[in-house]
């Protein structure tokens, strides 16, 4: 789902995609000069590998999701939030979900045997 950020006001804009057994459900909103906010939960289980054994299994997510997107190279002050650059002035939010996905799955986590 391809969102044109130009178009993105202080309405929210709301979203819900689905990537296998994960959904990516928030809103969009415009924040302040080129900065879109996103907000959103990520929930269901991503496939991922165990730290200690190198098994595969299902691990639950509950996270809740939130950054700016800029529209454009982002040279502002620093914020709390992480900054997603976009310089197409357009967000992908399948792209956005692979990506917090892959986050995910490159932390350590433990199988029910190896806890």
């Amino acid at each position: 789902m391809i969102v044109t950020l130009r178009k993105v006001g202080k309405t929210p804009l709301d979203f819900q995609i689905k990537s296998n057994e994960i959904t990516f459900k928030g809103y969009l909103e415009y924040h302040a000069g080129k900065l879109i906010l996103l907000q959103a939960d990520l929930n269901g289980l991503v496939d991922a590998e165990c730290s200690t054994c190198g098994e595969s299994f299902d691990l639950k997510v509950d996270e809740k999701v939130k950054f700016f997107i800029s529209d454009g190279l982002y040279d502002g002050e620093n914020i709390d939030i992480d900054v997603v650059e976009s310089f197409t002035s357009t967000a992908d939010l399948d792209e956005l979900l692979i990506s917090e996905i892959e986050l995910i799955k490159s932390d350590y986590h433990s199988c029910e045997n190896c806890r």
